[in-house]
């Protein structure tokens, strides 16, 4: 996908908010995310997955935080967050 530019001003959702806590995923983690994503990917059209890898936790381990953002509005929202372990998963090789 074609490289988007950062985000800095955007919205949570409710829904996020709860992912968020549940989580233990911060506004900082995905302000991080926004600002300077590792990779993105093209959800469906209006919807793009910020994702970056991070450590977290204690002791320190490396995830992929995904953060979901409708793209298609002002100022743009994150929709969900969640982070994974699978990071091979969901990371894109360069090509």
């Amino acid at each position: 996908m074609a490289e988007l530019l950062p985000i800095t001003e955007y919205v949570l959702t409710e829904h996020a908010r709860e992912e968020m806590t549940r989580r233990q995923i911060t506004e900082a983690d995905i302000a991080k995310v926004l600002a300077s994503p590792g990779q993105t990917e093209l959800a469906r059209a209006g919807r793009v997955a910020y994702q970056s890898q991070v450590q977290m936790g204690d002791p320190p381990k490396m995830y992929l935080l995904r953060v979901f953002v409708d793209t298609d509005r002002e100022p743009a929202r994150v929709v969900t967050v969640y982070r994974t372990s699978k990071i091979e998963k969901y990371w894109k090789a360069e090509e």
